[in-house]
């Protein structure tokens, strides 16, 4: 996947984890439509190719991980094109939600609004210890509109969703730890080594297994109990008759380490 320098996203390799960058520091990162564009064609190429085994996102620069919409440009776009944005930007949640291998989000600075959303869709997230995230749309006559009223419940539960969201308030990436928005935070210049080792210890796993188990929870979730475990029964019967599986097994009893195909 070769990008110009100049390209709005940025993709680097690490082994077999892949990082997203939001580039445009200058503009805090925002979610311009060049932007989102760019994240839908690139998402999709990735969950197409099979030696990506984990994502990274984060943003360019010490500041931003994403400052979120680009109030600029949203103020020259008519109500229609505003509409077309958010269903672009609702695509792009999903898109990652769905992904077939895990996604992190690498949260080095200032994640508000859709840039909060976008972390939120993220199957991890970690923070640098300057980081500060919050949906403040209500504070700007709107409300966010990228799934953030369904997912930071979700996530932080309901009463703490709600007083988050209604204040527009922003908070620190010591108290997004607190509350379970994040799972850690890190000095600023260790983040992403800290993400990649993470994905690397996700790339030890069999990429079936990490597909079904992330189906298995993301589906689970909103479901009762009973019919979560059934989702995970069938999930974990997908798996039974894999390459991987019988390699898996293999691997154990000649004592060596496993060489997963994804099939």
């Amino acid at each position: 996947m070769k990008i110009p320098l100049s390209h709005p996203i940025r993709i680097d390799r690490r082994d077999s984890a892949t990082i997203v960058t939001i580039n445009n520091a200058k503009r805090m990162n925002a979610l311009s439509q060049s932007v989102v564009a760019s994240l839908l064609s690139i998402l999709e190429e990735i969950n197409d190719d099979p030696s990506v085994r984990a994502v990274i996102i984060t943003g360019d620069g010490p500041k931003a991980f994403c400052a979120g919409a680009d109030l600029k440009e949203r103020a020259g776009m008519t109500a229609a094109q505003v509409r077309r944005f958010l269903r672009d930007l609702r695509l792009i949640m999903a898109r990652i939600e769905g992904l077939s291998k895990p996604v992190i989000a690498a949260i080095n600075g200032f994640a508000f609004g859709g840039g909060l959303e976008l972390a939120l869709a993220c199957d991890i997230r970690i923070a640098a210890k300057t980081a500060f995230m919050g949906l403040t749309e209500v504070r700007l006559g709107i409300i966010p509109g990228a799934g953030g009223t369904q997912r930071l419940p979700r996530i932080v539960g309901f009463a703490k969703a709600k007083e988050l969201i209604l204040t527009g308030r922003r908070v620190s990436a010591k108290t997004a730890y607190q509350i379970g928005l994040i799972t850690g935070s890190f000095e600023s210049e260790n983040l992403l080594n800290e993400a990649i080792v993470l994905a690397e210890e996700m790339a030890l796993a069999a990429p079936l297994a990490l597909r079904q188990a992330k189906f298995a929870i993301q589906q689970g979730i909103n479901v009762d109990l009973n019919t979560g475990l059934e989702l995970e029964q069938k999930a974990y019967e997908v798996l039974l008759p894999s390459e991987d599986r019988l390699e898996a097994l293999a691997a154990f009893k000649e004592r060596r380490a496993p060489a997963f195909k994804g099939r």
